[in-house]
């Protein structure tokens, strides 16, 4: 997690945000530890409450588990149900925007796939 916050949404949401981002990236897999509340408010300088309800938004999710005395952890098929979750979200919220930009500026699958290529042999530098 990094220790950047934007000002854009709560910083519970965004503590929120990253744990998602690390459980689809693999880096948190199922029965995984998320680091401890204690820990991550003293790393990032947060309240511990703050930690705690980004946290308690994972467990309502049904992402997160807590076991008493333990701490939390990773539910069993989180990556699946969240893969599934992003997909439909960005099909139907962020794909017909893209795909509206895509046919203004009149590109084609060639000219994508181009640039994903591009992308991948710079590695990401510009």
């Amino acid at each position: 997690m990094g220790p950047k916050w934007s000002e854009d949404l709560p910083i519970y949401r965004q503590l929120r945000d990253r744990v998602v981002a690390m459980i689809l990236e693999d880096v948190l897999g199922d029965g995984d530890a998320l680091p401890s509340v204690r820990n991550v408010a003293a790393e990032y300088r947060l309240n511990p409450l703050t930690v705690l309800k980004g946290y308690q938004e994972l467990v309502d999710e049904g992402l997160v588990e807590k076991k008493r005395g333990r701490g939390m952890f990773v539910t069993e098929g989180a990556r699946t149900q969240l893969m599934k979750d992003e997909r439909k979200r960005f099909l139907e919220k962020e794909w017909p925007e893209i795909s509206a930009t895509i046919s203004r500026l009149g590109l084609s699958a060639e000219d994508l796939i181009a640039a994903h290529e591009a992308e991948r042999e710079s590695g990401g530098k510009k």
